[in-house]
């Protein structure tokens, strides 16, 4: 953990998981924290921090951090209020509807 890193209030380990996984598991998880917790989610995507990056300025919860430790990718989120994105139902995120 970098020195800076945030405290979460809960971590999510998808390794092995692809998009539009992470971001259904990311959106639940933030689902069950209250506003301003912090999400810690673990993946090794290699395009996580692109898609993790773009859906967050999409959702209306803020990355605070991202850092790669060999192949790991490790987001901090705040959880801030819902938007039209993240409070869609999750069946439209997978289908991409």
């Amino acid at each position: 953990m970098q020195l800076s890193t945030p405290t979460p209030h809960k971590t999510i380990d998808l390794s092995g998981l692809r998009c539009p996984h992470l971001v259904v598991a990311t959106m639940k998880a933030l689902r069950s924290l209250e506003c301003d917790q912090i999400l810690q989610v673990i993946t090794t995507d290699l395009n996580s921090p692109s898609n993790m990056t773009a859906w967050s300025r999409q959702s209306g919860h803020q990355l605070l951090e991202l850092y790669d430790d060999d192949g790991r990718f490790y987001f901090f989120f705040r959880r801030g209020v819902e938007t039209a994105v993240s409070s869609m139902p999750l069946e439209e995120v997978i289908s991409n509807r």
